[in-house]
């Protein structure tokens, strides 16, 4: 009963403490209730308008400069295989070699039947001399009109012998299948002794020109149509025949030598809406090959615009890009734009923002509009990585 007595007095101050700190603590809050939070940290970049590169990333395939299917002209046995499969070979290079016993006696033929044509000539010019001496004084003109085609006939022999000849070297030297140009072969489809037919369906071996190498590249027509309108208003400057084109590569690695464009088709796909740009690119070390699927970053032109970077925009449910920016209260907003371009990892925007209005980079997305912020000037690197700005210390007095 006595510790009852003593512990009630005891609890009635803890209480009495209690409240009064809790009126301390309200008394202290502001008048809306709860404590306000301090405006968060945004990243932003600030806004300058240059003059920018237009560039636009499409999608390719890599394409052999030359490719051609070797095939016999002549009919023969394989009795030699003259190059490594998948080596470099050289134009003229022999790679395959077939048997040409027949085709040498052919030519010695040949050879013999042009040697008996010629010699009958001068005995029919001599013929045709004398008719002409006596055509007035003995020798009947029929006489001479026939030595004459005698001596025609024994040309035409001779002409005919050559052509054999000719013809018949021809199929000789067609024995040895030789490289029309600088390429790389593929595996042999042929083995030695196997007998292979003149102009044949199957090929023995392809080869293929890489260097330099072609690169197929697809851009949709609403691009081209788009670009050209921009280029015909004088929005954007530069000759798009004379554009830059840089290769990455299928592991995501930049190809170093720059390609230039080579052709355009000058027709539309019915089926996909898109046109094919065939570009070049030097490939001395066969780093690119045929069938590579690449990335190619097309410089188009120059325009006077903003930079956003990608990582600061969205699209909203009409596909129009959307950023949001730093007022003057430093207060957030959002800002919509119904024209942009791609200029490496950034859009290039040209109306709705002007010199010094600072860009969210970071943390954007869960910031609503009109939400108070504190901006921290940062500047955006090649790999799209935000880095702040380094502090000027005050000049010392």
């Amino acid at each position: 009963m006595t510790r009852r007595k003593l512990l009630l007095p005891l609890l009635f101050t803890v209480l009495l403490a209690s409240c009064s700190d809790s009126d301390q603590q309200t008394a202290n809050a502001p008048a809306g209730g709860a404590p306000q939070k301090p405006p968060q940290a945004v990243s932003v970049v600030v806004m300058q308008k240059a003059e920018r590169p237009i560039t636009s990333i499409l999608p390719g395939r890599a394409v052999a400069f030359q490719t051609t299917q070797i095939r016999p002209r002549v009919t023969g046995a394989i009795r030699e295989i003259s190059f490594k499969e998948g080596s470099e070979v050289k134009a003229g290079d022999i790679l395959y070699q077939i048997e040409d016993n027949l085709y040498e006696a052919t030519v010695a033929q040949a050879r013999a039947s042009l040697s008996k044509a010629e010699v009958s000539i001068p005995a029919a010019q001599a013929n045709l001399t004398r008719y002409e001496r006596l055509v007035n004084s003995g020798a009947t003109q029929i006489e001479y009109e026939n030595a004459k085609v005698t001596l025609l006939q024994a040309q035409a022999d001779v002409a005919q012998a050559q052509a054999a000849l000719q013809s018949a070297e021809i199929d000789l030297d067609l024995t040895k299948i030789r490289a029309p140009f600088d390429g790389v072969t593929t595996i042999s489809n042929v083995s030695l002794g196997n007998i292979v037919t003149a102009n044949q369906t199957d090929a023995l071996s392809t080869l293929r020109k890489l260097d330099p190498i072609y690169i197929d590249l697809i851009d949709s027509s609403t691009n081209l149509l788009e670009l050209r309108a921009a280029f015909a208003s004088g929005r954007v400057t530069g000759d798009p025949r004379n554009a830059e084109i840089r290769l990455r590569l299928e592991d995501g690695k930049a190809y170093e030598p720059a390609g230039k464009l080579d052709m355009s088709e000058m027709a539309v796909s019915e089926t996909t809406g898109t046109f094919q740009i065939r570009a070049v690119f030097p490939n001395p070390d066969n780093i690119v090959l045929p069938g590579m699927y690449v990335r190619a970053t097309v410089t188009l032109g120059n325009e006077n615009g903003y930079l956003i970077p990608q990582r600061a925009a969205t699209r909203n449910a009409r596909g129009e890009l959307t950023a949001k920016f730093v007022g003057a209260d430093n207060k957030v907003e959002t800002r919509t734009f119904t024209v942009s371009t791609t200029s490496g990892n950034n859009w290039l925007v040209t109306d709705g923002i002007a010199d010094g209005d600072r860009l969210i980079v970071d943390g954007f997305q869960w910031i609503a509009d009109a939400a108070a912020v504190q901006p921290v000037e940062v500047t955006v690197n090649e790999q799209g990585f935000t880095v702040e700005k380094p502090k000027v210390d005050a000049p010392k007095p």
